[in-house]
């Protein structure tokens, strides 16, 4: 038996172990796309300001020294040591440290009170629970200030708009820098060529989003492997060849050197030097798909020393051959193998930048169910993997606006200028986030919180500085991107949340209904209606307003409320709760389905689901009694015993009324607002909600489309909120 268990034991370890591998195999072509990419215009993007060479190579083993210990503190030890932990029932990302907060330490918006102790992960429940004064601190202070938790919101909506705007510019930077090689084999080669080529490979690139990673993703592991070994194997024969001695550079003193000799030149150019990290924080957004033990296995064994080795090697090359500073990670690549790195540094590029489209859309998808983002259309495109979805209005807008970013640039410094800023920003985020999730949810001490922020904190301003210096020679492309997000997000967010407020004041008590079904003698017909709102308890005023007007309504009355919690995934037995409404004659009930910010809402299966677990509700309902039966003992003598029935009589006639309800038909109702600003309301709300809101409103998704009614069977009541 022993022998058994210890068989057993090495079994599971041994698929623990292969399952882990295979996930760190996959992550190549999901999670480090961007980041392995960024060697082809570092040096390029660094060099290509102010800063200058000369006979000594001070410049070019300090720009080395700044790119490995920037590897080293953000990507390594940032997040693959730390922010790595903080993940959200195995869920990373912006929404995810927000989704902590929200319910763990009260400081946001979109917690909801229906979030039982059932959904708190086991990470939750293994955190310290004692206390410190400073952290209880922290949340009174944002419990009693509305205004801390509005600026919460919108930094997490600043971080998550800068990452979308990175859905415009990876592809942009990536693509072009990739396609900029070719000139270096046919130097006559005519800019509008290059851009031409560029332009065709993003449509390219995009055109194949419909088909989901799940049947594209086996080319990206390979792919991005490849390209892995082509950066180690060039840079370590760069290294030997060239200067050997670049291995000193690795000291931080040659950073000291760097700037005492570049002085203000140096520290514009930290704008391109950043760059190196780029798509680091895909490592924490994608933690979903993966896991953190597969993620730090592939990058401290195989990502981090290939970029190292790259970034060594082409340093090595440009100290002999100074003069081919905005060329050199092509120049330095041996003559033999060029076009064969060329092709895997074009379809690496592509690879890179398909993870951060998979990104956007899943940020995209996560703002919409927290009701931060107009509601767009969603495509699963796997039945496994529910991170995999396709959204088309994004991927077409993102397409379009990549064209028009390389065709009106054309210069990869401009963009890179852009796309430093955009990076750090998010980085910032999360580095502020990380301190009230280390206090406040972890509850350690704040001075540990204070550390990671003074540590991470004190490297990203440093490079935000720099970043900001250069907004007028193309930075300001990603802050009005951003901005422009922001701006749609933060209005969609309080135009829904003033709609919401309206609903729950004039919504109609249960008491009410029933007295105005019973004095205007309402007509019942046969079916079942949904009607569907966000009001929770009670009749929302659209319902009050239909019944009013046209005094029916039908057999059996279910008044469904689509709620978002600040969870990944809520589990499939507490997805509804469901309640009667009055006396059991009146058949009116009331339903809530819940929903986690990362589970796939099946619209064509919600009525059948919510029918099967109405019949479920009433079946479990009725009475008991006990009855004496009799029955023999164990001397042969017979006795008596009481046994308890439980008798469902008026369950299983209620059950019977809703399958013919059901056989009659289903009706939907839904409510057909206009939300406007009251008179008394300032300029700025009238413009926001009459005039930005009402527009996102008339051309986003309705909510009938986005739940698949069929327009036959569909109820709309028109009102007009006066919010």
């Amino acid at each position: 038996m022993v022998q058994e268990s210890g068989s057993a034991t090495r079994e599971s370890r041994l698929k623990l172990y292969k399952t882990t591998l295979l996930l760190a195999y996959q992550s190549f072509g999901v999670v480090y796309g961007d980041l392995c990419t960024s060697p082809i215009y570092v040096y390029k993007s660094t060099f290509s300001g102010s800063l200058q060479l000369y006979e000594e190579d001070n410049e070019i083993f300090g720009v080395l020294s700044l790119v490995f210990w920037t590897l080293t503190i953000i990507p390594l030890c940032k997040y693959i040591i730390f922010v790595l932990g903080a993940d959200d029932n195995g869920e990373g990302g912006t929404f995810a440290l927000y989704s902590l907060l929200c319910r763990r330490s009260k400081m946001g918006f979109l917690q909801s009170s229906h979030i039982e102790n059932g959904f708190l992960s086991a990470q939750d429940s293994s955190v310290p629970t004692k206390e410190t004064t400073t952290n209880l601190l922290i949340k009174e202070y944002f419990k009693k200030r509305h205004s801390s938790r509005v600026v919460l919101l919108l930094v997490v909506l600043l971080g998550t708009s800068m990452v979308i705007g990175d859905g415009i510019l990876t592809p942009t930077m990536s693509v072009l820098s990739a396609v900029y090689g070719i000139q270096i084999k046919v130097p006559n080669l005519h800019e509008n060529y290059t851009v031409a080529i560029a332009c065709v490979v993003l449509v390219g690139l995009f055109a194949l989003q419909h088909f989901g990673t799940h049947r594209v993703g086996f080319l990206f592991a390979p792919i991005l492997l490849a390209w892995l070994l082509c950066l180690g194997g060039v840079g370590i024969y760069n290294i030997f060849h060239w200067n050997p001695g670049v291995i000193n550079s690795l000291s931080p003193y040659y950073i000291y050197k760097f700037f005492q000799k570049a002085g203000k030149n140096g520290w514009r150019s930290l704008g391109g030097i950043f760059l190196c990290v780029t798509g680091a924080e895909a490592m924490f957004a994608d933690l979903g798909h993966f896991s953190k033990l597969s993620l730090r296995i592939a990058f401290t064994v195989i990502v981090y020393p290939c970029l190292v080795l790259a970034y060594m090697g082409e340093a090595a090359y440009l100290s002999k051959h100074k003069d081919d500073l905005q060329s050199s990670f092509y120049k330095a690549v041996p003559e033999e193998i060029f076009w064969p790195v060329f092709l895997i540094a074009t379809l690496a590029t592509v690879v890179g930048s398909q993870a951060i489209i998979s990104a956007t859309f899943s940020l995209i998808s996560q703002s919409r169910a927290l009701g931060c983002f107009p509601r767009v259309k969603i495509v699963h495109t796997s039945n496994n993997i529910h991170g995999q979805i396709y959204i088309p209005e994004v991927n077409w807008l993102l397409m379009l606006l990549c064209l028009a970013v390389v065709s009106g640039f054309r210069d990869t410094a401009m963009i890179a200028n852009a796309y430093g800023l955009a990076v750090v920003i998010v980085m910032f985020v999360t580095t502020l986030l990380m301190f009230l999730v280390i206090s406040t949810v972890w509850n350690r001490n704040v001075l540990w919180a204070f550390l990671f922020v003074l540590v991470f904190g004190f490297v990203e301003l440093c490079y935000f500085s720099a970043c900001i210096a250069n907004v007028d020679e193309g930075g300001w492309l990603s802050l009005v991107v951003s901005l422009l997000i922001l701006t749609l997000m933060s209005t969609w967010h309080y135009g829904t949340s003033k709609k919401l407020a309206f609903e729950l004041e004039n919504k109609v008590s249960l008491d009410s209904l029933l007295t105005l079904g019973s004095n205007m003698g309402i007509a019942r017909v046969p079916g079942i209606c949904l009607v569907y709102s966000d009001v929770t308890s009670g009749a929302p005023p659209m319902f009050a307003h239909f019944v009013t007007n046209f005094p029916a309504f039908h057999q059996i009355l279910i008044f469904v409320t689509l709620q978002s919690l600040m969870v990944p995934k809520v589990p499939e037995c507490e997805r509804f709760q469901i309640a009667r409404i009055g006396p059991a004659e009146f058949s009116l009930f009331q339903c809530i389905v819940r929903y986690g910010y990362r589970d796939v809402r099946d619209s064509h299966d919600l009525e059948t689901h919510l029918i099967e677990n109405i019949l479920r509700f009433l079946k479990c309902q009725g009475h008991s009694i006990e009855m004496a039966i009799r029955e023999p003992t164990e001397n042969g003598e017979s006795g008596t015993r009481k046994v308890r029935f439980r008798i469902n009589l008026e369950a299983n006639n209620e059950v019977g009324e809703v399958m013919e309800a059901k056989e009659a038909g289903v009706a939907y109702m839904i409510s057909k607002t206009s939300v406007r600003a009251s008179g008394a309301s300032s300029f700025v709300k009238k413009f926001a909600i009459n005039i930005v809101y009402g527009f996102l409103r008339r051309n986003s998704r309705s909510p009938a489309t986005a739940l698949g009614i069929p327009p036959t069977s569909l109820i709309e009541v028109g009102m007009v909120y006066r919010v």
